[in-house]
């Protein structure tokens, strides 16, 4: 008799293709969204004025852009390496997206009161806290993948613990943020944007991996 799985970890019927469809349009309903929350003066006399004392608002859709954009390539790059998906992961899955989709909403109150004095500190608060969470909740989908590599490409495999920690620092950096935001909002929303900055420039190893073994293997043909 063949050996039974534990429950949640037999692949399910949900495979990577149909999982990449719904990340996809999480992420780009999540885009569409941000963009809705831009500001839009009415009877305005002085349009010019209006629309560049709103800064904070394009501030914060530029960092929340770069922020969910950056995440949609490295969870891409994540799910290139996935061939088969189980029930545990694709309820990481669901977990991660579940913050993903709900960052528009702490955008817009960042936004409206990024210059309110105390309150522009609960914004940036829920702000660094909903980003944190977010990152997190992408650290277990990298963990859990890390601790069952039969569900992985096997030339990607060794890339995965890297990847955990890469996700895991990306969603810690935002605790100083939130303890920051707490005195110096305006900080607070600077150690967000640096974030964003710092995770544009580097990249994760897990596409690169994949791309040199196929050519190896094609190579090899």
């Amino acid at each position: 008799m063949g050996r039974t799985r534990p429950r949640g970890l037999e692949p399910c019927s949900v495979g990577p293709g149909r999982l990449n469809a719904l990340i996809d349009g999480v992420f780009a309903i999540a885009l569409t969204l941000l963009v809705l929350d831009l500001p839009r003066p009415a009877g305005s006399s002085g349009l010019a004025h209006d629309l560049l004392r709103e800064w904070p608002a394009y501030v914060a859709y530029l960092v929340s852009f770069v922020t969910v954009g950056i995440l949609w390539i490295e969870h891409h790059g994540m799910m290139s390496a996935v061939r088969q998906i189980s029930r545990r992961f694709l309820e990481r899955t669901l977990l991660f997206l579940l913050f993903v989709s709900i960052i528009p909403w702490p955008t817009a109150i960042a936004s409206a009161y990024a210059r309110h004095g105390s309150q522009a500190s609960a914004a940036a608060m829920l702000y660094g806290t909903v980003m944190m969470l977010m990152g997190l909740s992408f650290s277990f989908s990298w963990r859990y993948l890390a601790g069952h590599p039969e569900l992985v490409a096997e030339p990607a495999q060794g890339a995965f613990p890297a990847g955990t920690r890469r996700a895991l620092l990306g969603g810690l950096a935002y605790l100083p943020a939130i303890v920051i935001g707490l005195f110096l909002p305006i900080v607070s929303f600077g150690i967000d944007a640096a974030i964003a900055a710092y995770f544009a420039v580097s990249k994760s190893e897990v596409p690169g991996l994949i791309h040199r073994a196929a050519e190896e293997t094609t190579g090899a043909a």
